[in-house]
């Protein structure tokens, strides 16, 4: 046990270093140093200005390395000679030397730590020795002067972020000895304009080239296997991307300027010039992204998937045709595609990401397929619905919510710079975080008295609101960035009567410094809905006020099969408005047609005769009124799952039952032995 202590000593003893200090007789500089077996390391000198060499000895002991930090932050230093006794360079050496212009490194440097020349921008060339064998992490990461590189054949990897935002180098050789390049280490090189990767690269990393706007061409050679996601993402002058007609990984089919993986046909990475081939199954994560040159694109019908954010910020990007193929949209898919007008989503899509359309402001025009069975556009209301949930996930500036949606989705219309006014329908229970953010353009909103929730953020940076309508008589929790603080500083908030106080005590809406309350005056009188003698009729008290009626039918949709069940069955929305005055609430109706005894008495032809009575159903507050029956009919209502709700029987044409479900909640009217479904109010 001795003799092992004694050996422990000794180790210890052979690694230890002393750290001093030294002051150079000729400069008066003072250098801190520390000394091991190897020799000197030069320790931090945070005064070193103007041109400075390094000594070649201290104290005796010769100069080994730079230490880590040793200039770091020496924004002074205007050029620096390093002896040949130094083997190594350490991490952030020479980070934040901004006015360092020039620097020699000798052949007796064999390695050159991690963001050694970090944001060193005055740095316009550089000559790497060949006695180097890789260039590090970030080693030049923001050495935005630098024009020209020399690295020598004896490099074998450039790792990540290593010339990150080098936004002068116009040029740059990659010697055979290369086999690797890391994540992002050109990235942001928006000056290169020509890159050759040797045959003896094995391995692209993750945007390894991302950003280098000013690239016009790129081939990929046979010996590359493994390439990163977006390695070429923001190569907007990108028009011709190939690989070599012997590469085993990828390939280039039928000349198509981009890149897929032969073994899964996923498309990659592609330019503003390619053309997507047929055999394409999938579009890749950020495949196409921020290809603003990229105009418009055909996907073919061979295309199953579109990837996150594929499409993410083609600016230029004008119009798409999603194919019937095609069964899941990524998220973000479209993000910030702010040329598309126009997009319909075929019923082969099942699976739509979160903010696929994000940022789409231009689009006027968004539709989903008739036949698909789990989205919907309702109404033709320009939004995406998720037909089970009942929540609308994407809209457009020309979306108008229909009744009956439940939710609005995280982020449905964030970005949406062309909304100027939107109406919240009475079905609505809850707002998505980030729903209406960035909502630029958006003067006015009136949130309805079945709001339960809203999101973080739900508003935030709606920097043109003017006025916010809430008829929440118990106002819902908000957090501080529900509204920016301009819009709680310069927006009036008006609430229901006698609700003021609520509002003053709860967190966040407190934040308005002005609150009013809403009454006759200042809104339209809700629209009422009746139907007699075969006439829909829609009216209103406010006098001059405009009806706006809205009216589906189920019915109108495509059938595959022989028989088509009719349900006869309308769904009417109106509400009001006029000048000077707050829109009304929605009023909603359903209108529909029962079977009663059919009258045969004198018919001779073989069509089969079909008496019917016209039904209005209203759902308010969880009260259902039916106007129409013949008197003494029996009226139930029932949950989906069968459950009776209540029941009563038609006097005088008017049956009324309370339900006491709450708003948004699907009930089941049974009128005789008809049965409709209705969304309660």
């Amino acid at each position: 046990m001795k003799r092992l202590s004694f050996l422990l000593i000794c180790m210890i003893c052979c690694i230890t270093t002393m750290a001093d200090n030294w002051t150079d007789p000729e400069t008066g500089y003072t250098w801190s140093y520390t000394v091991s077996d190897n020799g000197a390391t030069i320790g931090e000198n945070k005064w070193a200005t103007g041109s400075l060499v390094i000594p070649t000895t201290i104290n005796g002991y010769p100069v080994k390395s730079i230490g880590d930090n040793a200039f770091n932050g020496c924004s002074g230093l205007t050029s620096i000679t390093i002896p040949n006794s130094v083997t190594s360079i350490g991490g952030y050496a020479f980070s934040g030397c901004w006015g360092l212009t020039s620097i020699n490194i000798p052949n007796s440097v064999t390695s050159i730590g991690f963001y050694a020349f970090y944001l060193c921008s005055g740095l316009t060339s550089i000559t790497i020795p060949n006695s180097v064998t890789s260039i590090d992490w970030g080693t030049f990461f923001g050495c935005s002067g630098l024009t020209s590189v020399n690295i020598p054949n004896s490099v074998t990897s450039i790792g990540g972020l290593a010339f990150y935002q080098c936004s002068g180098l116009t040029s740059i050789n990659i010697p055979n000895s290369v086999t690797s390049i890391g994540d992002f280490a050109f990235d942001g090189c928006s000056g290169l304009a020509s890159i050759t990767i040797p045959n003896s690269v094995t391995s692209i990393g993750g945007n390894a080239f991302s950003g280098c706007s000013s690239l016009t061409s790129v081939t990929i050679p046979n010996s590359v296997t493994s390439i990163g996601s977006s390695a070429f993402s923001y190569c907007s002058g990108l028009t011709s991307l190939k690989v070599e007609s012997d590469n085993t990984k990828y390939d280039s089919r039928d000349n198509c300027n981009a890149i897929i993986e032969t073994a899964t046909k996923t498309l990659i990475s592609g330019c503003k010039n390619t053309a997507i081939p047929k055999s394409v199954t999938s579009i890749g994560f950020a495949a196409f992204s921020y290809c603003s040159g990229l105009t418009s694109v055909t996907i073919p019908n061979s295309v199953t998937s579109i990837g996150d954010l594929a499409f993410h910020q083609c600016s230029g990007l004008t119009s798409v045709t999603i194919p019937n193929s095609v069964t899941s949209i990524g998220e973000m898919a479209f993000y910030d595609c702010s040329g598309l007008t126009s997009v319909t989503i075929p019923n082969s899509v099942t699976s739509i990401g979160e903010s696929a359309f994000l940022g789409c402001g231009g689009l006027t025009s968004l539709k989903v397929e008739s036949g698909n069975t789990k989205y919907d556009s309702r109404n033709n209301c320009n939004a995406i619905i998720e037909t089970a949930t009942n929540t609308l996930i994407c809209g457009c500036k020309e979306t108008v919510i229909p009744n009956g949606v439940t939710s609005i989705g995280n982020y449905a219309f964030s970005g949406c710079s062309g909304l100027t006014s939107v109406t919240i329908p009475n079905s609505v229970t809850s707002i998505g975080s980030s729903a209406f953010s960035y909502c630029s353009g958006l003067t006015s909103v009136t949130i309805p008295n079945s709001v339960t929730s809203i999101g973080s953020s739900a508003f935030y940076n709606c920097s043109s609101l003017t006025s916010i309508v809430s008829k929440m008589v118990n106002p819902c929790n908000i957090d501080n960035k529900c509204f920016s603080n301009e819009v709680f500083e310069n927006t009036t908030l008006y609430v229901p009567q006698g609700t003021i106080d609520k509002y003053l005590a709860t967190e966040s809406w407190n934040k308005f410094l002005h609150i009013e309350e809403l009454n006759s005056s200042n809104m339209c009188a809700t629209p009422t809905i009746s139907y007699k003698n075969g006439k829909l009729s829609c009216n209103c008290e406010t006098e001059g006020a405009i009806r706006h009626t809205t009216i589906t039918n189920e019915d109108i949709k495509s059938f595959d099969d022989n028989e088509i069940d009719l349900t006869v069955t309308y769904n009417i929305s109106v509400y009001a408005t006029k000048d000077g005055y707050f829109d009304s609430d929605m009023a909603n109706a359903t209108l529909c047609w029962i079977e009663v005894n059919p009258q045969n008495e004198g018919i001779t032809t073989d069509v089969n005769q079909i008496a019917s009575v016209a039904v209005l159903i209203k759902a308010n507050g969880g009260q259902l009124t039916i106007e129409g029956a013949d008197d003494n009919t029996t009226v139930a209502a029932y949950t989906l799952d069968g459950v009776q709700l209540g029941s009563a029987v038609s006097k005088n044409g008017v049956a009324t039952i309370n339900t006491n479900v709450s708003a948004g909640t699907v009930t089941i009217v049974k009128i005789g032995s008809k049965s409709v479904k209705i969304v309660m109010q």
